[in-house]
C-alpha cells in the first residue's frame, strides 16, 4: 500500500531554522558560558541529525517545490509552463500589463514575479543547504548505515539541483550558494553558468547512485534514481553534452522498469466522464498517477484534499476557459445554469470546474500542430482537448445545443472575450471532472486535488531524441519520437523531418501544461524566435518580445542590497 507524503505543521517553523544563529554572550568563564550544546530544542545543528528529522526537512522542501512550481495558486505557475511562450498568452486580459503580455513593458527588474521567483528559488536553496549541512554533520550512529544517510542527503541535493536549473536558465550567471548562510550577506557575486551546471551535475550524479531505485522510495512523491537521471539528461543538453545526455536518458529508458503505457489502465475504467477515453486520457485521471500499474511516472507531485499537509492544484483555474462568464444564450437566457447545490443553481459545471482563463492556448498549439493527424492522434480526441461546449439551461430553446457565437446579433458579442476568455479549447488533462472536494458551491473554485507529473517517461524519450539530433543522428532521434507518436496512433515521423522545431512541436503535443515551456525554449535559445512566430495574442502578436528577453533581468532589489559588490545587470535591462 502506498502512502502520501504528509507535510506536518513543522513546515511553518522549518523556514525559521535557516535563520537561527546561536547568540554569543560575553562574560566570565567564557569556555563554559560560550559552549552551547542544544539538547532539548531544535536547532540547525540537531534538527536533521536523524532519519526522522531528515524526513521532516525533505517533506517541507517537497511542499515548497509543490507550492512554488506546481500548484499555480498565486497565478505564477503559467509563467513557467505556458504564458508568454509559443503555446499560450494571458487569456483573461490579452494585451494587458501582466503575465508577460508585453515583454517590453512588464519584464523589468522591478516586476513582482521577477523578484518573487528569484527570492523563492534562493529560499528553497537555503533550506536545502541547511538540510544538507545537518545530515552531513550528523553522527553516523544515528543512522542504520551510511547508505541510509546518503539517501536522504541525495534527496536534499536533488532539490538544490532542481531549483538551480531554473535560476541558471532564467538569469544565466547567478550567485552560487552551496552552503548555509547564517548572517546578513551583501557581497554576492555572479558565478559563471559553468560553475552552476557543475554543482547541478555533482548533486544529480550523487543522486543517481544514492537515491533509491524506482519502487523503493519511502513514499509516493519521493525522488528516485530515475528522476535524477532524467533531470541530468536535460542538464547535459543545456550544455550541448549530447552523448552524456543520451547516456543519462538511456539509464532511465533501459535501466529500470519504466515503459510507456500502451493500453487503458487505472482506477476509473468504465467510468469515462465524456463517454469515451484512451490510454493518454487515463494517464491524467485522478489516482492514476501513482497507480501501481503505471510504468510511465518518474516523479509525481503529490496532492490530497482536506488533510494536514495536503495540497491543491490550480490546473483548472489557470488553464481552462471561463465559460460561466459568457452571459446569455441567443434567446436571452442564462447560458450555463450549472449544478444544483443547497437549493440553488451555481452557474458552474462539476465537469469543467471554475477556470479563469489565465492561460489561453495559441492557435499553434490548438490547431496547427494537429493538422496532419487531426482525427488520428488520440491526444487530439474530444475527451482530451474539449473543443465543443454546449448551452446548459432548460429554460432556453438552445439548451444542449453547441455554443455558436455566430447565432448572436452582429455586434452584440465581444469577440476578444468570447474566444480568449469565455470559450476556447480546454486540455482536459489539467482538469479533474467530477472530482472536486472543496468549494463545492463553485465546482471546486478552479482547484483540483489530483497528483501531477513532474517527470514522465514520454519526455525522457523526447530528451534523448534531442540529444541524438544534436549528434546529427536523425534516424535514432526519429525512433525515439516515434515511440511517443506510436502510442498516440499518430503518423510516424521520417528521419529527414526531424529538426529541433519538430521536437518542440512534439513536446507541445505530448507535454502541454506539464513541461516548463519557458525553461525549454530559453534553454534552447528559441524563446524569442518562436514567440514572434507563434504567439497570436490578438492585441500584441508576438507579445512585443525583445532580442534580449531570452534572459530575465536581475531583480533591482537584489542589486541595490548587495552593496559590497557591484552586480551587473543582464544586457538590455
Amino acid at each position: 500500500m502506498k502512502y502520501k507524503i504528509n507535510i506536518l505543521p513543522i513546515n511553518k517553523s522549518y523556514s525559521l531554522l535557516a535563520l537561527l544563529i546561536l547568540t554569543i554572550l560575553a562574560g566570565c568563564n567564557e569556555d563554559k558560558i560560550l559552549k552551547e550544546v542544544p539538547l532539548d530544542f531544535l536547532s540547525p545543528s540537531n534538527a536533521y541529525s536523524t532519519p526522522a528529522g531528515a524526513k521532516q526537512g525533505i517533506a517541507a522542501i517537497n511542499d515548497d517545490i509543490r507550492s512554488r512550481f506546481y500548484t499555480g495558486n498565486d497565478g505564477e505557475l503559467q509563467l513557467l509552463e505556458a504564458v508568454g511562450t509559443d503555446i499560450a498568452f494571458y487569456g483573461e486580459d490579452p494585451g494587458g500589463t501582466d503575465y508577460l503580455s508585453n515583454y517590453a513593458i512588464n519584464l523589468n527588474p522591478n516586476m513582482y514575479y521577477v523578484k518573487d521567483f528569484w527570492n523563492q528559488f534562493y529560499a528553497i536553496i537555503q533550506k536545502a543547504n541547511v538540510l544538507i549541512d545537518g545530515i552531513s554533520k550528523s553522527d553516523i550512529k544515528a543512522w542504520s548505515n551510511e547508505a541510509e544517510r546518503n539517501r536522504y542527503l541525495a534527496e536534499a541535493r536533488f532539490f538544490r539541483a532542481f531549483t538551480y536549473r531554473f535560476l541558471v536558465t532564467l538569469w544565466g550567471n547567478v550567485p552560487l550558494v552551496d552552503g548555509v548562510i547564517n548572517s546578513v550577506k551583501t557581497d554576492f557575486v555572479r558565478a559563471p553558468k559553468s560553475d552552476i551546471y557543475k554543482l547541478i551535475e555533482d548533486d544529480l550524479i550523487f543522486g543517481t547512485v544514492n537515491l533509491p531505485v524506482p519502487g523503493k522510495e519511502w513514499a509516493p512523491g519521493a525522488t528516485t534514481q530515475g528522476a535524477a537521471w532524467h533531470l541530468l539528461s536535460e542538464i547535459y543538453l543545456a550544455q550541448n553534452k549530447f552523448q552524456l545526455a543520451i547516456d543519462a536518458a538511456s539509464s532511465v529508458i533501459g535501466g529500470y522498469n519504466y515503459a510507456l503505457m500502451q493500453t487503458r489502465f487505472g482506477t476509473k475504467l468504465g467510468k469515462d466522464v465524456f463517454g469515451s477515453g484512451d490510454v493518454y486520457y487515463d494517464l491524467f485521471v485522478k489516482e492514476n498517477q501513482n497507480f501501481s500499474g503505471n510504468t510511465e511516472d518518474i516523479w509525481v507531485i503529490q496532492s490530497e484534499p482536506i488533510i494536514p499537509g495536503g495540497g491543491s492544484m490550480a490546473g483548472e483555474r489557470a488553464f481552462g476557459p471561463a465559460y460561466f462568464r459568457m452571459g446569455n444564450t441567443p434567446d436571452g437566457k442564462k447560458a450555463f445554469r450549472g449544478e444544483l447545490f443547497q437549493g440553488s443553481y451555481t452557474g458552474y459545471s462539476d465537469t469543467l470546474g471554475r477556470p479563469v482563463a489565465w492561460t489561453r492556448p495559441t492557435n499553434y498549439v490548438v490547431y496547427d500542430i494537429w493538422r496532419s493527424d487531426w482525427k488520428q492522434d488520440i491526444r487530439n480526441a474530444e475527451h482530451n482537448i474539449k473543443r465543443n461546449f454546449y448551452y446548459d439551461n432548460p429554460e432556453s430553446s438552445f439548451d444542449k445545443k453547441k455554443v455558436d457565437f455566430s447565432l448572436y446579433p452582429k455586434g452584440e458579442r465581444d469577440a476578444i472575450k468570447d474566444t480568449c476568455q469565455y470559450i476556447f479549447p480546454y486540455f482536459m488533462k489539467v482538469a479533474s471532472p467530477l472530482e472536486h472536494y472543496t468549494d463545492l458551491g463553485r465546482s471546486g473554485g478552479g482547484f483540483t486535488h489530483k497528483d501531477v507529473y513532474a517527470f514522465r517517461l514520454a519526455e525522457t524519450f523526447l530528451l534523448r531524441a534531442e540529444a541524438y539530433l544534436g549528434l546529427g543522428n536523425q534516424e535514432l532521434a526519429a525512433a525515439d519520437i516515434n515511440m511517443v507518436r506510436n502510442r498516440s496512433q499518430a503518423s510516424p515521423v521520417l528521419s529527414a523531418q526531424v529538426t529541433i522545431d519538430y521536437i518542440l512541436d512534439e513536446r507541445a503535443r505530448e507535454l502541454y501544461s506539464e513541461e516548463f515551456r519557458l525553461i525549454t525554449l530559453m534553454r534552447l535559445g528559441k524563446l524569442v524566435e518562436r514567440v514572434r512566430k507563434y504567439n497570436n495574442d490578438p492585441f500584441i502578436h508576438g507579445l512585443n518580445i525583445q532580442d534580449n528577453n531570452n534572459l530575465w533581468p536581475i531583480p533591482q532589489d537584489f542589486i541595490d542590497l548587495n552593496n559590497e559588490v557591484k552586480i551587473e545587470q543582464n544586457p538590455g535591462y
